[in-house]
């Protein structure tokens, strides 16, 4: 019998199982995937667009242009979840699965912080960052703040990238010797689980003049001030704020959330609900939220649905394993390989800063746009 899968979220899970299961159980399965948005957009892509380095359209993958016959992709929101039926509502209808997959990643608000939205601005959504592109162009130097307004969030090194890149940037526009940079964050380190790699952007800060702030949060925005958690404020000319992350609601109110996010065997990534899987942002596994981290979780959790498709007892168990680029300008790249595994400290090291690694992170990106979309 033909096994129905229903994937829910077409990011780097969500994309990465559709294509295993496609690939290796072909006839097999019925696999269907969902998800509301027009496109992929990688999240250091971006930052490409924000600083005038690519195009919206030149980002942007098309889910319409995916090639995979075996894939349905449908273009619709899901309105309603029943992990114990396996049941989904959608725009386009229900669906029924055999067994669900729940990787609709973290939803970002940037309302939940007051003033962010009148006086600030984000840029960790697609349209976020894309609309500073303007606003950094027309910028003529000044006090920018890039902070973090809640935990967890997407991506923990993508602050401190973004202000190594305004960097880069001010001082290509002549602007640098009138600008401040300071970057406001709730780590005691940049990134953490990796002494070499924290070590090595706080020598970069110190060298460009770029003032950290840790262990703090901007809990609101203020016309030219930003309010911090310990009660300080911060003056500014431009804010560069990350959105308060919460699971969508969608989710909330299926009951698979348990304080704030979906629970998962961190082995396995098997929910409480039998034939109900979850990887990637919307889960509380214990990784960080990023995309190599879900990718990862995908591989594992394809590897026992192939294995409870074929009538085999399922083995595969994920490792907590990711690695993650990032870009310190002048076309520096560090490669950063982290591990997280349950009950144990996070490890991590270092590869770089160099100019060798920009063609490994370009590669990242163009591998799996080939091997998801079936294209250059």
């Amino acid at each position: 019998m033909t096994t129905r899968v229903v994937v829910l979220g077409a990011g780097f899970g969500g994309l990465e199982l559709s294509t295993i299961l496609t690939g290796q159980l072909g006839d097999d399965v019925d696999l269907t995937l969902i998800d509301k948005a027009e496109g992929f957009v990688f999240g250091f892509a971006k930052l490409d667009v924000m600083f005038g380095r690519e195009q919206p359209a030149q980002v942007l993958h098309r889910y319409a242009g995916l090639v995979n016959p075996r894939v349905r992709f449908v273009s619709t929101a899901v309105t309603a979840i029943d992990p114990v039926t396996r049941h989904v509502d959608t725009g386009a209808g229900g669906f029924d699965a055999d067994i669900l997959v729940v990787a609709l990643g973290a939803d970002l608000h940037p309302s939940a912080t007051p003033g962010l939205v009148e006086h600030g601005h984000e840029f960790y959504t697609a349209p976020g960052a894309f609309a500073l592109r303007d606003t950094l162009a027309a910028f003529e130097g000044g006090r920018i703040i890039v902070a973090v307004t809640g935990t967890p969030f997407k991506c923990p090194p993508a602050p401190s990238e973004t202000a190594l890149l305004l960097h880069e940037y001010l001082t290509a526009r002549g602007l640098r010797d009138r600008s401040e940079i300071a970057l406001v964050m709730p780590l005691g380190k940049p990134i953490p689980p990796s002494p070499p790699a924290s070590s090595a952007v706080l020598a970069a800060f110190a060298g460009r003049g770029i003032a950290w702030h840790p262990e703090r949060l901007v809990t609101a925005v203020v016309p030219g001030e930003a309010v911090l958690s310990d009660g300080s404020r911060m003056p500014y000319d431009l804010f560069l704020g990350v959105p308060v992350h919460r699971v969508p609601q969608v989710v909330a109110d299926s009951g698979l959330a348990v304080d704030g996010w979906i629970p998962v065997n961190p082995l396995t990534l098997e929910t409480a609900y039998p034939g109900v899987y979850a990887v990637g942002d919307v889960t509380s596994v214990g990784t960080p939220k990023a995309g190599v981290f879900a990718e990862g979780q995908a591989t594992v959790a394809a590897a026992r649905i192939i294995d409870t498709v074929r009538g085999t007892t399922p083995s595969a168990e994920y490792d907590g394993r990711g690695v993650c680029y990032l870009e310190f300008g002048d076309d520096e790249v560090a490669k950063v390989e982290v591990t997280f595994r349950s009950g144990r400290p996070p490890i991590g090291g270092l590869e770089g800063p160099s100019t060798d690694l920009m063609a490994d992170k370009a590669a990242f990106g163009t591998t799996r746009i080939s091997r998801w979309f079936g294209r250059p």
